[in-house]
């Protein structure tokens, strides 16, 4: 049976991330996935039954919660900026290759969402990786604003977010809003009925529903699909949802008319949460089925 153990290591600055990994059965060394949640998330909330297929498939995976989330350091607590995010995750990389049970030239990647995006990203930069999978993955945080954001609620964004700009010069701490919430009165990142259940249902207790509002702003400044063309020659699977409002169905299937071979894509039905939930058979063995084909 595989075994789960707790683990840490430190990142830049000498913060300690920490998540889980995951040994299969049997003698070493072994293949190994590194994976990591979108925005905002936590390994808990849907990722262990991603590894759990991994795992069971022979490789070593690691699932670690990304800098000021879930178990690892980090301050501003709920605090994201992208681009530390990745050189975090390419300690992550190294954390792997250390580890004896891991054959260190047969590594691959695994984001979804937010972090797809930065699958990409580290795909196209990091050639220690010998695959990746992006999982419904941002592509350009400015056009998912253009969908997102009514045109007449533009101007009082901006504004929202200089006014936490200004609080931060004066010495503030930077300031936050929900992660999710029905309620129009409340500042969200994200409204739709099927984010927010997907949120607080598959939370852990002591998860908390909030996120600096810098967090947002960067977020709209971040346009990973950019890189798409330079992963090649890695292999890149892409897994897209068909009716995805969120990181958008048209911009991630364009991204992947941009990518060069080797690539891959499969599509799921439903919305940006299918893969976790009602694609999940789908969403998962493809990428299983990815892994194995270029790291056995």
């Amino acid at each position: 049976m595989a075994a789960r153990e707790d683990v840490e290591f430190e990142a830049e600055s000498g913060a300690i991330l920490r998540g889980w990994l995951y040994l299969p059965d049997g003698p070493g060394p072994h293949p190994a996935i590194t994976m990591a949640h979108g925005f905002a998330g936590v390994k808990e909330q849907r990722l262990p039954a991603f590894a759990d297929v991994f795992v069971e498939a022979g490789f070593v995976v690691l699932l670690h919660d990304h800098r000021s989330f879930g178990d690892s350091d980090g301050i501003p607590r709920n605090d994201i900026d992208p681009w530390q995010q990745i050189k975090d995750w390419r300690r992550a990389i190294s954390y792997l290759e250390s580890r004896p049970e891991v054959d260190a030239n047969r590594i691959g990647l695994w984001g979804t969402s937010y972090a797809g995006g930065h699958a990409i990203v580290l795909g196209a930069t990091d050639r220690r990786l010998r695959c990746v999978v992006a999982q419904v993955p941002t592509i350009s945080g400015y056009e998912q604003g253009l969908r997102r954001v009514a045109p007449d609620a533009v101007a009082g964004l901006n504004e929202f977010f200089a006014e936490d700009e200004r609080a931060q010069f004066r010495g503030e701490a930077p300031r936050t809003q929900a992660i999710v919430s029905s309620d129009p009165s409340v500042p969200a990142s994200y409204r739709a009925p099927d984010a927010v259940d997907f949120y607080l249902s598959t939370a852990p207790e002591g998860y908390e529903n909030k996120i600096t509002i810098r967090s947002n702003f960067a977020a709209r400044m971040y346009e990973p699909g950019a890189w798409i063309s330079r992963v090649s020659p890695t292999p890149l699977l892409l897994v897209v949802a068909k009716h995805d409002p969120i990181t958008v169905t048209d911009l991630m299937l364009s991204a992947y008319e941009r990518a060069l071979e080797p690539k891959q894509l499969q599509l799921v039905d439903g919305g940006h949460f299918a893969p976790y939930l009602s694609e999940f058979a789908t969403a998962s063995g493809a990428a299983r089925d990815w892994f194995t084909r270029h790291l056995r």
